[in-house]
């Protein structure tokens, strides 16, 4: 059964609007370039409460999830921390996110042209960014090779922690829907046909789309603007599915909507 996929973003930075988030729409634009979607998003701020239990809710479930954020090791990074507490694990140092941070610091050292000091306290403090979960699997950063991870919870649910930069972060999801969930793609499987629709009003094609979905294994959807420079009020009025059943099911609403005698403008294909 092909999974959900769920983002979760955590940060205060986000919520307080001193940072845009991107990782939304690049996390669905990296799922519709394999032919998935994204069922659900969350943004939480720098609480552990609230992060310890929007991954509660994760693990429960039985959908792969991304969480972007706090897996650093300064004071406002929380998520690590929380990952444990939702999964009633203990948090240890991983023995292989402690080679590839090692690893790191002595590529820093070189650069600098310094000797490697493990005992140096900000050497030593570096590591805590490796301190996972018990039984935690490692997610390569191809950026700094500081590593992400990933758990599974008893529920089903796999939650993939990477950093917030998306510098980092979206290599890193790349590389787990090319590996991890590689036979779940579908690219060329899906289709989205919509039609502008001018100034037509939802509660009236609301049981023509009732009937289009109804019948087809299709999702409908219905996106209404009131101000569009230059439809004015319309409505975007598609069909989303496999290319066979859109088909079908899009001529069946031109149908309808030519029976409504609607007012229609240009056609998209996506």
């Amino acid at each position: 059964m092909k999974p959900a996929f769920g983002l979760i973003i955590i940060g205060d930075e986000i919520l307080s609007g001193k940072r845009a988030d991107k990782h939304l729409p690049k996390v669905i634009e990296l799922l519709q370039a394999r032919g998935l979607s994204l069922a659900w998003s969350r943004c939480v701020g720098d609480e552990r409460e609230r992060i310890t239990a929007a991954l509660r809710d994760a693990f429960a479930s039985s959908d792969v999830v991304f969480s972007c954020g706090g897996i650093g090791a300064t004071p406002d990074d929380h998520t690590r921390q929380c990952a444990a507490a939702a999964l009633g694990a203990e948090l240890a140092l991983h023995p292989e996110a402690r080679d590839l941070i090692e690893q790191r610091m002595r590529d820093l050292a070189a650069e600098r042209g310094e000797a490697y000091d493990p005992d140096r306290p900000d050497n030593v403090h570096r590591f805590n960014m490796g301190v996972f979960p018990v039984g935690a699997r490692i997610i390569p950063n191809p950026y700094n090779k500081i590593p992400g991870f990933s758990c599974s919870g008893t529920g089903g649910g796999t939650v993939h922690f990477v950093p917030g930069f998306p510098v980092m972060a979206w290599p890193m999801i790349e590389h787990l829907l090319d590996t991890a969930y590689a036979a779940w793609h579908q690219r060329g499987a899906w289709q989205e046909r919509s039609v502008v629709v001018m100034g037509a009003l939802e509660a009236t094609l609301t049981p023509l789309m009732e009937a289009v979905e109804r019948e087809h294994p299709v999702k409908v959807f219905s996106l209404p603007s009131v101000d569009h420079p230059e439809y004015g009020r319309h409505i975007e009025l598609g069909v989303k599915g496999t290319p066979e059943a859109v088909t079908v099911a899009f001529a069946q609403l031109l149908a309808g909507l030519h029976a409504h005698r609607a007012q229609l403008g240009p056609e998209l294909v996506r």
